[in-house]
């Protein structure tokens, strides 16, 4: 059976579907700071850029969503984690190939690369039996490494290699140097002197000893001298040396592209699974969100931002979960209340979630509904940029003008805080324009605004309101729930909390 890939789900070259920059939203949603998480400490897998890539075909994420529902097994994951451990060691190893001098030094780490790699795949083949597999992608690869492993090719390659490291096992030899000069010859049967010299020196032991010996890290290299120690060695035991030779000379190039592809991809789901395993344990939910390309109606259940959550779960405080969910005709939700409420953490978590599950993984949350978007905008705050001459006011229109050009029904537009330069009145009025425009468009919008009236402007806009503690309303909850938007209320607690209202001021004047 022939096998490409499990992260693409047909035979085109799947570098092709790498995206070596971030998405220009990245930024506004912190997915920049997610992505960076997940992939710190795999840098040898360069996994940004499948990270970069969102999928659009919803066949395609249900595959992705199989494959982290099987690897969510602790016996599968080790075997994975196994491979990638000894594959990761046979790149070193090659590597270090490369920045050898001397031929027999590169021969010897090649076959100990090749010994690495046939374990590797032999060990792998064999565990992905021990498990049931969902996953029609990793089924199939199962049916390639159980072909591979049984091939003439993999077959001879992993008997040559362990009888040729076991006929090198054999070869002994000793050196004499006198002087400057080092003479090498076949072992006689010498006596082992360091054997003699450990028990002349055992009646002195008393208690444990410093160990004094060195140890010769991997990538120290030979020098002149051992190399021509080497050298000598082969011309002592030629047959076995000619047969190194002619070794690495078939297997220079032993690793099998698709494998090595695989342990390259199957990272992509490790990482991921590994970064959400300390929120799993903090007690937050994650779910496998159904997907649809069609139906907007949409939720989230205890939904979080990821990218907060990974800075307040270290330090133990709180995360708020919150819900949203569309219905019917319900296109947009239109965010207010107080400053520092949690509107614009609301909007980042609608984004992440929407660009997560377009990548297969599990989203923060106990349920999920999500939209299959074609395209993702958003429209945050900037700094002004002097270079193109733009005032604030001026900036966000050029910007939202081309978003909204660009945009489709199936897109999904997240907008924070717009129009907050001008006065009250000119920011009702575009607002509206804007809000019109999208619901023209029947997008999927999210817009976070201090302009009440914009959360009625239709029976396609939904309120929602940040909260703040009853009792002490400089208080936030940073709970966004459904309910019609009314700024006055929480003008109106602050005034009543100090004593400021009309009728407590009134009452305060006649005493």
């Amino acid at each position: 059976m022939t096998f490409y890939s499990i992260l693409f789900n047909d035979a085109e070259n799947d570098l092709t579907k790498e995206t070596p920059e971030a998405p220009v939203f990245f930024v506004d949603l912190n997915l920049d700071q997610i992505i960076d998480a997940i992939t710190e400490g795999k840098e040898e897998y360069d996994l940004k850029p499948f990270y970069y890539a969102a999928l659009h075909d919803a066949n395609a994420i249900k595959s992705r969503q199989a494959i982290m529902r099987d690897l969510e097994n602790k016996t599968l994951m080790a075997s994975i984690e196994s491979f990638a451990q000894k594959m990761s060691i046979t790149r070193r190893y090659l590597g270090l190939v490369d920045k050898l001098y001397y031929k027999y030094h590169k021969e010897g780490w090649i076959l100990e690369a090749a010994a690495l790699y046939c374990d590797a795949v032999s060990c792998l083949a064999t565990d992905l039996f021990q498990v049931d597999l969902e996953s029609g992608d990793l089924l199939a690869f199962r049916e390639y490494m159980t072909n591979y492993a049984s091939s003439g090719a993999f077959t001879t390659l992993r008997e040559e290699t362990k009888a040729l490291k076991a006929d090198l096992s054999t070869v002994k030899y000793c050196v004499r140097i006198k002087n400057s000069t080092v003479k090498v010859r076949k072992y006689e049967n010498e006596a082992d002197y360091s054997a003699e010299v450990e028990r002349t020196f055992e009646k002195f032991k008393q208690g444990a000893a410093r160990d004094y010996r060195v140890h010769l890290y991997e990538s120290s290299g030979m020098n002149h001298v051992e190399a021509q120690i080497l050298d000598c060695v082969a011309r002592l035991y030629p047959n076995i040396f000619s047969r190194l030779d002619r070794y690495c000379a078939r297997h220079a190039s032993f690793l099998d592209e698709t494998i090595a592809v695989f342990d390259r991809e199957v990272q992509f789901f490790v990482a991921y699974l590994e970064y959400i395993a300390k929120f799993k344990q903090a007690g937050l939910q994650f779910c496998y969100p159904l997907i649809s390309d069609e139906d907007k109606e949409i939720y989230d259940l205890a939904g979080f931002d990821l990218a907060l959550a990974n800075k307040l779960v270290p330090e133990d405080d709180p995360i708020v979960c919150n819900d949203f969910y569309l219905r019917g005709q319900e296109r947009i939700l239109v965010i207010t209340g107080p400053n520092q409420g949690g509107k614009t953490t609301f909007a980042r978590t609608f984004g992440q979630l929407h660009y997560l599950a377009s990548l297969g993984c599990p989203v923060p949350g106990r349920e999920a509904r999500l939209f299959l978007y074609d395209r993702l905008f958003t429209h945050f705050e900037k700094e002004e940029d002097i270079k193109n001459l733009r005032g604030k006011l001026e900036d966000d229109l050029v910007r939202i003008h081309e978003i909204l050009d660009r945009a489709t029904s199936n897109s999904i537009i997240i907008m924070n805080e717009v129009f907050s330069s001008t006065t009250l009145r000119d920011a009702v009025f575009l607002g509206k324009k804007v809000m019109a425009k999208t619901i023209q468009l029947d997008a999927l919008c999210v817009f976070v605004t201090f302009v009440d009236e914009l959360a009625s402007f239709s029976e396609k806009t939904v309120s929602l309101v940040s909260t703040v503690v009853p009792e002490n309303p400089a208080v936030r909850t940073f709970k966004i729930v459904r309910k019609p938007a009314d700024g006055l209320a929480y003008a109106t607690s602050i005034a009543e909390k100090h004593g400021l209202t009309y009728e407590q001021i009134k009452e305060r004047i006649k005493t």
